[in-house]
């Protein structure tokens, strides 16, 4: 996605330093998420008069596309436990475990 000059709010990379939580994080290690990425996801920057802006929003997207969607697991109730056991033990016994 692009940065949208019109509604997000840009900030140098020296400013995004500070706003990555937790801390500060060197310029250095900016540069990398902007050239290099990580786990394939780049932070996403624009050139204006020669210096290269980030946004807040751009940053917050480089954050979720690290962060796959996590739901949580399924709750099962006790009978349902104890089903799922007897069935594990039925098969371990016919594998003659």
């Amino acid at each position: 996605m692009l940065i949208d000059t019109k509604t997000e709010k840009l900030v140098t990379l020296s400013d995004a330093r500070n706003a990555f939580p937790p801390g500060r994080r060197s310029l250095a290690t900016i540069m990398r998420w902007v050239l290099k990425g990580v786990h394939g996801v780049k932070l996403e920057t624009i050139m204006i008069g020669g210096r290269r802006l980030t946004s807040t929003a751009a940053m917050d997207r480089f954050i979720v596309a690290q962060n796959p969607d996590e739901s949580p697991a399924p709750e099962i109730t006790a009978s349902q436990r104890k089903r799922q056991s007897l069935a594990a033990r039925a098969e371990l016994g016919r594998a003659g475990v």
